[in-house]
């Protein structure tokens, strides 16, 4: 029978999560590294066993973690996260320059065809990547040098490479979102990029519709229909149908386009997960219920799915990592929160339980489903 193994980043460490395909009894293992924040945890597909940790604080620094059998035990790896670019300078919240400073991984996207190949985002935003394991790092300098990042500004969490999503089908098209300024392709693995934000619009800039600025925060892609993307942003739920060259709004009847991530079904290319939190200001559920909301045409008709979850006083959030598929059938989907609670619908969303509770605060959520 097949297995599921969950890695769970907290606030003060990282947890695994193992059960057989049944989902019902879980396994908790942890805290790794206690005391530390725990950005992201993922497993390579070509090797479940290899899994990446990013382990970070603010008195000791940022520390590449890697296992290699499926993370009972962890070995530390090159923290030489060297920029390789020009220097630059990026503008502050006061609108002042602000040097290029690497403070921590967000986001580890192992190889899909390569077991030694990893790509890490990084903040100050970049994209490293390593084709030792983790040994060394080498800067995909084309993209910090790109022309617009003059423009480029921190979110509130920071200026941040957050998501890194790799073709399936063409290894050499890389896509990545940066907090704040927007979504980015590369064709050619990663040597020249282009801003795809076409169609974004976000209000708070002087220029709603310009190239760059907009606060993605979090791109989604099926392993089967990879021209087909989906995008949480800063106020909207977005759509492209042609790699990012044209975008759409598909907030349709949400009761609130804010969130932070975005999760497509294993199975289904046009069933897609969002968890609306009430506002850019309120990181909360709307009215105190938490639900996950499900589209099966691929947007713009939502449905809320909430049998299992908190009827009221819950005012947690779900970031943008913390939300995760299994490749079973039913498919599961699975989100932690920052109250602690890691949660489990093996149904597609049609019923939910927690698996973990009393966890630190979820940073991410990344499943591996084991034959």
């Amino acid at each position: 029978m097949s297995k599921v193994r969950v890695l769970v980043g907290t606030h003060k460490g990282a947890f695994v999560l193992t059960a057989d395909g049944m989902r019902r009894d879980w396994r908790i293992e942890g805290p790794h590294f206690a005391g530390w924040d725990v950005y992201h945890l993922k497993g390579s597909p070509v090797d479940p066993n290899r899994i990446y940790a990013s382990q970070s604080s603010s008195w000791f620094g940022q520390v590449v973690q890697r296992s290699d059998d499926g993370g009972i035990t962890w070995q530390q790896m090159s923290n030489a996260f060297a920029y390789d670019g020009k220097p630059g300078t990026h503008q502050w919240y006061d609108g002042t320059p602000h040097p290029w400073e690497f403070a921590r991984v967000w986001h580890f996207e192992p190889d899909p065809h390569d077991a030694q190949t990893v790509y890490a985002g990084v903040e100050d935003a970049a994209l490293f990547r390593s084709r030792d394991g983790g040994a060394s790092w080498h800067e995909l300098a084309g993209l910090r040098d790109h022309e617009t990042g003059s423009q480029w500004q921190p979110g509130a969490g920071g200026m941040c490479l957050h998501t890194i999503v790799i073709d399936p089908g063409d290894p050499q098209r890389i896509y990545t979102a940066i907090s704040a300024a927007g979504a980015f392709r590369s064709d050619d693995g990663g040597e020249h990029w282009k801003p795809i934000n076409r169609g974004l619009h976000s209000e708070q800039l002087p220029d709603p519709d310009r190239t760059v600025g907009h606060c993605v925060h979090r791109i989604a892609m099926h392993p089967a229909r990879s021209q087909v993307l989906y995008m949480q942003k800063h106020w909207d739920v977005m759509r492209s149908d042609d790699a990012g060259e044209h975008w759409r709004e598909v907030s349709g009847n949400l009761p609130t386009d804010f969130g932070f991530p975005i999760e497509v079904h294993a199975h289904e290319p046009e069933t897609i997960y969002v968890v609306p939190i009430t506002s850019d200001s309120y990181h909360y559920p709307p009215d105190g219920m938490l639900r996950v909301y499900r589209s099966r045409t691929g947007g713009d008709e939502w449905e809320a799915l909430g049998r299992g979850l908190p009827e009221r006083h819950c005012y947690v959030n779900v970031l943008r990592d913390a939300m995760a598929t299994d490749a079973l059938d039913p498919c599961g989907i699975y989100f932690g929160t920052t109250g602690g609670q890691v949660y489990v619908s093996p149904d597609g969303g049609d019923h939910w339980q927690a698996i973990a509770e009393h966890l630190p605060s979820v940073l991410s959520v990344e499943v591996q489903t084991l034959a």
